[in-house]
């Protein structure tokens, strides 16, 4: 019998999140400590499922496919590409470092106030579900990733949406008017990637009238070989339906408007969970299922997409500068890099495509860094406003380091991760749309001001006496922080870590698009 590497992989996590909602209420220690062990558990196994894929073999491998709905056409199909692979590395490398990250996300969620204010004894199980809705995050991504089923990924897509809608809504900051704040930051998350979720599955109905069938694979050889064919009009309507539903999740203005709040709202661990692992399915589904699917209609949307892309990258980029909550200011630059990873995706060469592809991991590296370590030190302080520091590099000086670090890679420095990611976007984009590449180029200049200036402002000059109090980074803190700030370095210097996996995929997906260069 094959061993199921895949199923596997998506249901360590979905079992782990079952598994911690059944230990005692008064468990919260082993809650966390189990849930840390299974996500190190995925780890181990996507890194043995790393080893066993070849980047010069078959597109793809390791494929799972049984009869699911016979009705339907539809399948449990499952296979692995180089692109899958490098997220699903980011994203089992991640969880665990979220989870210590978070150890003390939901320690107060469970206690209720006295009369007179004062904390009462902890009840419930507020650990138990954080825990769970972080590791059923994961498993619903993993799953996203390796699905070829167009109606199972469709599934696993709009599902991902309910753990996370409870993780903003029910988890974050406390005082004085921040719940209904919350909750209004859920909701609008979740009926924003609802109606996106909607127009998809349309989508999804009329692919399944034009083509009689689900399979991922068969319709995109079809596609590529030309033994399947759409008129142009039908492969239009059916790529808006899908690019629509894509482009909320990733997000991309002006359907952006849900992430500030929604990232500002819950815990950093899960705000990252959503902004550096969640929104990559968006993205990822741009490339394989958008390009893969319809080449042409790919093509015919190319300079509207990239010209929404440069706006997003521009907008992201001066509406970070005039944050005054840190928070809010980094998720301000997410916008912006989405921005970059989808002109590379819709610049539709292959250096911009394998440029997306490795900005995607860069991305998730880089943000976990810089909104984990900011996350820090608002735990401190209490406050997540730029004006309530200063001084903090002459008390905290590894905390204010590795900001700098992790701000350093945002901006694209050479020697770290994101600097040749953002290299190849723009080589990709100047070989289609010199003109925006010149205009997301100086998003550059932007960067720069947002990222040196807070740092200017938080971590230089004089120490505030409200900055007085604030420690350096703890051990559980440094376990977190130090491995993305080595992956961050690692990556700047050896991209072909990521680009080995990935360019196999590009190169397939460029070659299917009219007009598209190898």
């Amino acid at each position: 019998m094959t061993m199921p590497w895949l199923t596997v992989l998506w249901l360590l996590p979905a079992v782990a999140s079952g598994v911690v909602m059944f230990l005692p209420a008064d468990r919260a220690a082993q809650v966390k400590t189990t849930g840390v062990g299974a996500s190190l558990i995925v780890l181990v196994w996507a890194v043995i499922v790393a080893f066993r894929f070849d980047s010069s073999g078959d597109r793809f491998q390791l494929v799972e496919d049984t009869s699911w709905i016979p009705e339907f056409g539809a399948r449990y199909s499952l296979a692995l590409d180089g692109l899958g692979l490098a997220l699903i590395l980011l994203t089992a490398a991640l969880t665990p470092l979220l989870l210590i990250a978070g150890w003390r996300d939901a320690d107060g969620a469970d206690r209720p106030r006295d009369t007179d204010g004062v904390d009462g004894a902890t009840s419930g199980k507020s650990v138990h579900i954080y825990v769970a809705l972080l590791l059923a995050v994961e498993a619903m991504v993993l799953m996203s990733f390796v699905a070829t089923d167009v109606l199972l990924f469709y599934i696993f897509f709009e599902a991902m949406l309910v753990p996370m809608y409870f993780l903003i809504g029910g988890f974050g900051p406390t005082g004085p008017g921040v719940r209904p704040a919350r909750s209004r930051a859920a909701v609008t998350f979740l009926l924003y990637n609802l109606l996106g979720g909607l127009v998809m599955l349309a989508a999804v109905i009329g692919l399944y009238v034009v083509a009689g069938d689900f399979d991922f694979i068969a319709i995109s050889s079809g596609v590529a070989d030309g033994s399947f064919d759409m008129s142009a009009t039908t492969q239009n309507l059916l790529f808006g339906g899908f690019v629509f539903a894509f482009a909320v999740k990733a997000p991309v203005w002006p359907l952006h408007t849900w992430l500030p709040n929604a990232a500002v709202s819950t815990t950093p661990a899960a705000a990252v969970m959503m902004m550096a692992v969640m929104d990559k399915v968006g993205t990822f589904a741009m490339l394989r299922f958008c390009v893969g699917l319809f080449p042409d209609a790919s093509s015919t949307f190319a300079p509207l997409l990239c010209t929404l892309a440069v706006i997003s990258i521009v907008y992201g980029a001066v509406m970070a500068i005039g944050q005054r909550d840190v928070m809010r200011l980094i998720a301000y630059t997410s916008i912006s890099h989405f921005g970059f990873i989808v002109l590379g995706v819709f610049a539709l060469t292959a250096q911009g495509q394998s440029g997306s592809a490795l900005y995607m991991v860069n991305h998730g590296v880089s943000t976990a860094a810089l909104f984990l370590i900011a996350g820090f030190l608002v735990s401190r302080r209490g406050s997540s406003l730029i004006a309530d520091y200063g001084g903090v590099q002459k008390i905290a000086p590894v905390l204010a380091g590795t900001f700098l670090v992790a701000g350093l890679a945002t901006l694209s420095l050479p020697g770290l991760g994101p600097f040749i990611s953002e290299f190849l976007v723009l080589i990709g984009a100047f070989t289609r749309y010199p003109v925006a590449g010149i205009i997301a180029s100086i998003a550059l200049v932007l960067s720069a001001v947002y990222i040196l200036w807070t740092y200017q402002r938080m971590m230089g000059g004089p120490v505030r006496e409200s900055a007085s109090p604030i420690t350096d980074l703890g051990v559980r803190e440094k376990v977190v922080v130090v491995p993305l700030i080595a992956a961050l370095v690692v990556l700047g210097f050896y991209p072909r870590l990521i680009l080995d996996f990935v360019n196999p995929t590009v190169d397939i997906s460029v070659s299917t698009v009219h007009g598209g260069d190898r």
